[in-house]
């Protein structure tokens, strides 16, 4: 049984390449495992082959996992699909798409095809390696998703706070709930006038006949 070899490039990054024989008589959906694979991605997302030309113009589809206008417009799946009925050229070329929600797209080429089976070899079979692959959902925006909150806490929202910032507020009660300061009698305050009455006193430290203004007339 005859073996394809292909090369397989991402369209956005050039440095990470991997090459893998298939046999003729696999079908594009063994293809298609094989390069997640190699990647390390998961393969469980609708995708597709495009039969492609030197300009990488996609032709006709081969798919996995179709939504439902592929399968009304009869798209052919990977699975039924043997990759030797659509070689026709020793350079033959596929426009690879993977995951169509967040794509990364793949130039797929035929290098060579080996006449002759390696023996002990499990097919299809990754046989070159190069660069990491870039992550699979590494493009991807996952919003912080914030708990609801009730109308209690609208005001604090406008205020860009967070609802835990309402523990720092003090829960204000009605006046009729806030204790009445008892006075003695105004005693308390005539205390505190006395304290700095007595403080700022004219007279301390100060003799009646020492003040200026009050000496002997006997002096004059």
């Amino acid at each position: 049984m005859a073996v394809y070899r292909f090369r397989v490039t991402f369209e956005d990054y050039d440095d990470v390449t991997r090459e893998i024989d298939v046999k003729s008589n696999q079908t594009f959906e063994d293809l298609h495992r094989a390069i997640h694979q190699s990647t390390g991605y998961n393969p469980e997302f609708s995708s597709s082959f495009y039969i492609s030309n030197d300009q990488w113009t996609k032709g006709e589809e081969i798919t996995y996992l179709p939504n439902q206008r592929r399968i009304d417009r009869g798209v052919s799946l990977m699975n039924k699909v043997k990759l030797l009925s659509f070689i026709d050229d020793p350079h033959q070329k596929f426009y690879y798409t993977f995951n169509f929600d967040r794509p990364f797209d793949f130039h797929v080429e035929l290098m060579k095809i080996i006449l002759d089976e390696t023996p002990g070899t499990t097919y299809p079979a990754v046989v070159k390696s190069v660069g990491e692959a870039p992550k699979q959902f590494g493009n991807a925006f996952n919003p912080t998703v914030l708990p609801p909150t009730t109308e209690d806490f609208d005001f604090l929202n406008e205020m860009a706070f967070n609802p835990e910032d309402a523990e720092d507020f003090s829960e204000v009660t009605d006046a009729d709930d806030i204790p009445e300061e008892k006075h003695s009698g105004g005693h308390e305050e005539e205390e505190e006038e006395d304290e700095f009455g007595n403080e700022f006193s004219d007279d301390e430290g100060f003799d009646d006949d020492e003040r200026p203004g009050r000496g002997n007339s006997d002096d004059y």
